[in-house]
């Protein structure tokens, strides 16, 4: 996605593009309680083991872990419950009919706040194999490489 000013992240999932190929990316908002949105602004949360899905026409992020907030009252919210997105119903439907229809999956990338509001961006992506991988691996190495040697810094 492209650098926006009113975008301020939270975290990323950076295993995300490793594991899986992603094919298009969205825009969900999240259902939250006022203890995990004054977590999230302190930056306590973990993507990594996180997936969405989509059940009874609704769709529905699982494994998000936003650690409980200090100051919340009767010990605030449970970390890892499952949370609602929020998503236009056309959308729903066309995430749907693609995961159904391609084997595709749901995978949580970034959480931010967009104009005082959290943001999940989604990828649906398409796991990777392990030769994949290590194709990934090798390009990201040749580029490393290429930058290296076109570096004005570097001095033979």
């Amino acid at each position: 996605m492209k650098r926006d000013p009113d975008r301020k992240p939270v975290a990323s999932n950076r295993r995300a593009s490793y594991d899986f190929e992603i094919l298009e990316r969205i825009e969900a908002g999240l259902g939250l309680t006022g203890s995990e949105v004054k977590s999230l602004r302190a930056g306590q949360a973990v993507l990594k083991d996180a997936y969405a899905i989509i059940r009874g026409g609704e769709a529905f992020v699982i494994g998000l872990h936003i650690a409980p907030y200090g100051f919340a009252r009767e010990g605030g919210h449970e970390p890892e419950r499952t949370r609602k997105l929020l998503l236009h119903r056309r959308e729903i439907d066309r995430l749907a009919a693609k995961l159904a229809q391609q084997g595709l999956t749901l995978i949580p990338i970034a959480i931010y706040f967009r104009r005082g509001h959290a943001k999940l961006e989604l990828g649906l992506g398409k796991g990777k194999r392990t030769v994949d991988k290590r194709r990934s691996i090798r390009d990201r190495e040749e580029r490393r490489e290429l930058q290296r040697a076109h570096s004005p810094r570097r001095v033979s």
